[in-house]
């Protein structure tokens, strides 16, 4: 008898060996996955909402899957939904549907990082990021850099990262005193991570990064982490709103999109992880607990915002690409107006003129449909709440403003500059030429201002680059956001408080200077812009 228990034991010891020198099980594993969602919580046309998530996961998990549920950030701010709690909102649904982790997105700093900080702690999940350090104390920003996360039977380790074109691309006041690691230096970060979630033996190695894929973040993007990287085998993508479904080096690299019109889901098929995207209409139910979370909160914005402020005859243009990044629209020319105005109005007493308006197309968020405007359709639209300044300088540094801000054009940049009172042309036939990268920035000074851009006029006269121009434009330019560090050197500018925020300048003019309505004079762009391809 003692010699049958001794064989017994050895063989269950065996089989217990064998069992964990076995692959993993990921079979009954899902991935799902959000990212830029941008306060697009509540299911409308086109948007499947964050009770649709809900439901989707409570699917899953009825079918037998463990579901891990994950965000690549940008989620707090930019609907008004979320805009005005600041994103509370956001993470008050993300916790009532039950994410696993998130990364922070750029966007994520917008309200200044001690907000930041006050929704990393108001999350049930932990929000990740392993390149950002506070240059004080030489740790991470975010509590934690990566967490394991049992599922079943597996273990999963979760890192996270943050594009390091969030110094400029969030308002560089927010992100003072922090560095973003960048290129090798986040490569040896993201790798640290990996070997210290294989020390713990996990199962399934994910990363989530807000980095896209845009050329002109090249060695920061989400393709370069799994070209320099070893041992990811996911990454769930975010921040360049494309959808993205490819292997690297044998990891899948994917996102959603924006604004959930898509809700990812990766499984394991066939030996290698797969994405099933639910775009918009295949899965249409909701859960009934974050509804009305989400009715309830979108209720409240909706008797705050209600109020028509104006009309106008004709649609708006704020698209992305092709649109406010890439080209004059009539959206841009109509906010670069009433900055103009604005701001000329409030100079009055200082007797000095004028010339022109810069309004950086990233900051236009949302277009104006034909009829009735709301407080509500012009917080969608300008929802960050600049104020208004104007810069004096040469018209050297002008040159210098427009060629760095249109240094991918015809690609979409952020920085594409809306103006007034000024006319420029942009050949891209020529090549965008490198100078020295400007400091606290992931964006080149142009070695030759003037080969790409050609200013015609500005105020009415022809361009001089030795005259002397002052030039209205939101604080965000002012504090070296985008391309606009020029604008940030005393040696080159002079900034100058208005005091007006960008939303109250659009819709004064609307009002005192339109009569309550935007017409045919805005049907189309006015060619102020011309990009020659």
């Amino acid at each position: 008898m003692k010699k049958i228990l001794a064989v017994l034991t050895l063989v269950f010891a065996c089989l217990w060996g064998w069992g964990t020198a076995f692959a993993a099980d990921f079979s009954y594993l899902v991935i799902m996955h959000t990212n830029d969602t941008h306060g697009y919580d509540r299911r409308a046309d086109g948007v499947n909402g964050m009770a649709t998530v809900a439901a989707l996961k409570k699917d899953y998990e009825a079918k037998g899957y463990d579901v891990l549920l994950v965000d690549a950030g940008d989620a707090i701010q930019d609907n008004n939904l979320v805009n005005f709690s600041k994103g509370k909102t956001a993470i008050d649904f993300m916790n009532a549907v039950g994410y696993d982790a998130m990364t922070l997105g750029n966007h994520e700093f917008d309200y200044g990082s001690n907000v930041t900080q006050a929704r990393i702690k108001q999350a049930k999940f932990p929000i990740m990021s392993a390149n950002i350090i506070v240059d004080a104390t030489g740790k991470s920003f975010t509590p934690k850099t990566h967490t394991i996360v049992k599922k079943g039977g597996l273990k999963i380790g979760i890192f996270g990262l943050t594009t390091p074109s969030t110094v400029t691309t969030s308002n560089p006041k927010s992100t003072r005193g922090l560095t973003f690691l960048s290129k090798d230096a986040m490569y040896k970060a993201a790798q640290k991570e990996v070997d210290a979630l294989k020390a713990q033996k996990c199962d399934l190695i994910v990363a989530i990064g807000h980095l896209g894929s845009e050329p002109d973040a090249s060695g920061d993007r989400s393709n370069d982490i799994l070209e320099n990287v070893k041992g990811i085998d996911v990454f769930i993508d975010g921040h360049d709103h494309t959808v993205k479904n490819l292997y690297i080096n044998g990891a899948l690299l994917t996102e959603t999109g924006a604004h959930l019109t898509n809700i990812g889901a990766v499984l394991y098929e066939n030996g290698k992880w797969t994405e099933d995207l639910h775009a918009y209409g295949r899965f249409n139910q909701e859960d009934a607990k974050v509804k009305v979370m989400v009715d309830k909160a979108q209720a409240d914005i909706d008797k705050q915002l209600s109020t028509v402020v104006g009309k106008t005859t004709v649609e708006l243009n704020g698209s992305r690409d092709p649109g406010v990044r890439t080209e004059e629209t009539n959206l841009g020319d109509f906010i670069a107006d009433a900055y103009l105005w604005q701001v000329r109005k409030a100079s009055v007493l200082d007797k000095v003129t004028i010339d022109g308006a810069i309004m950086n197309g990233g900051s236009i968020r949302a277009g104006i449909a034909a009829g009735d405007i709301t407080q509500n359709d012009m917080l969608r639209v300008l929802p960050y709440h600049n104020y208004l300044q104007y810069v004096t300088m040469k018209g050297s540094t002008l040159l210098e403003v427009l060629e760095a801000a249109t240094c991918t054009t015809p690609k979409a940049i952020g920085a594409f500059p809306q103006v007034a009172g000024i006319a420029y042309t942009v050949d891209t036939t020529k090549p965008f030429e490198k100078g020295e990268l400007y400091p606290h920035s992931t964006y080149y000074s142009p070695a030759k201002p003037g080969m790409r851009v050609t200013i015609t006029s500005v105020g009415g006269k022809a361009f001089d680059p030795d005259a002397t121009y002052n030039i209205a434009v939101p604080d965000y330019l002012t504090s070296g956001g985008d391309t606009y560090y020029p604008l940030t050197d005393p040696s080159k500018v002079t900034v100058h408080d208005v005091d007006y925020l960008d939303v109250d300048a659009v819709r004064n003019y609307l009002n005192e200077e339109l009569g309550g309505s935007v017409g045919a004079a805005y049907a189309q762009p006015q060619g102020r812009i011309t990009v020659l391809q």
